[in-house]
């Protein structure tokens, strides 16, 4: 059996004990199952994790031994935001979930003009945690040791006229220019406009260009929202990441 990754958010040191957080608890005892002296990982977000073994498992609490500590190098050298247009549903989750996967280094999800999803503030919360919780999620199955942080949802264009990374590109299928006409940014610093189902806007395209946006196609066929995130990821990691 693959020994379970386990996001806690508490600082965490070689060589000591912890009780688990009670997220992490119901996940190794009550979901998985695990019995006192099984070997798990723990990780917080620092870069790293730590091999530790499951002890004084009751009924409702359990903790940890800690033993070594290793810097894991698997992130990504490109610092790529994504500007996700919100889109309903699994397709918000799966754009994340494969983000994260293929080394996002942070989502901005994005309401624009064509999104057709519609939050109120206690909604919007509840629905940031959760997207929060698909990022956690698929950073202990891929093995990362930093989470991405999924950003509180804006404007699309409030995004775009704020964004400050040294190479912004907007994902439009009806551009002539193949993403590999770019030179490698700055810094790694790289951040991707992508559109909702029913695609961005002309007034959308253009306004992002204004604040130095330029469009780009990734190929001949028409992508998905949520397959956009990872085909963009996946290129610019064999151009320039670690692919």
């Amino acid at each position: 059996m693959r020994i379970p990754r386990i996001y806690v958010d508490i600082d965490l040191t070689e060589h000591t004990e912890i009780i688990l957080p009670d997220s992490a608890f119901q996940h190794c005892c009550k979901v998985l199952r695990l019995k006192e002296g099984h070997a798990i990982i723990l990780f917080n977000g620092d870069g790293g994790e730590y091999d530790a073994t499951l002890y004084n498992v009751q009924k409702r609490a359990a903790s940890a031994q800690l033993t070594t500590y290793r810097v894991l190098e698997n992130e990504s050298p490109l610092k790529v935001t994504i500007g996700q247009s919100l889109s309903r549903g699994e397709r918000m989750d799966y754009a994340i979930q494969k983000a994260v996967e293929s080394g996002v280094f942070r989502i901005q999800p994005l309401f624009s003009e064509r999104c057709e999803v519609k939050l109120q503030e206690d909604r919007m919360e509840k629905r940031l945690k959760h997207w929060q919780q698909v990022a956690i999620s698929a950073t202990e199955q891929c093995g990362r040791g930093v989470v991405p942080k999924i950003l509180e949802p804006i404007n699309l264009l409030d995004w775009v006229e704020k964004c400050n990374e040294m190479l912004k590109i907007t994902l439009h299928h009806h551009s002539a220019k193949p993403i590999h006409d770019f030179e490698r940014p700055p810094e790694n610093s790289i951040a991707l406009l992508i559109g909702p189902e029913g695609g961005l806007t002309d007034i959308e395209v253009e306004k992002a260009s204004l604040f130095g946006f330029q469009s780009i196609a990734l190929g001949p066929r028409v992508l998905r929202t949520e397959t956009a995130p990872v085909v963009a990821l996946t290129t610019l990691n064999l151009m320039w990441g670690d692919l």
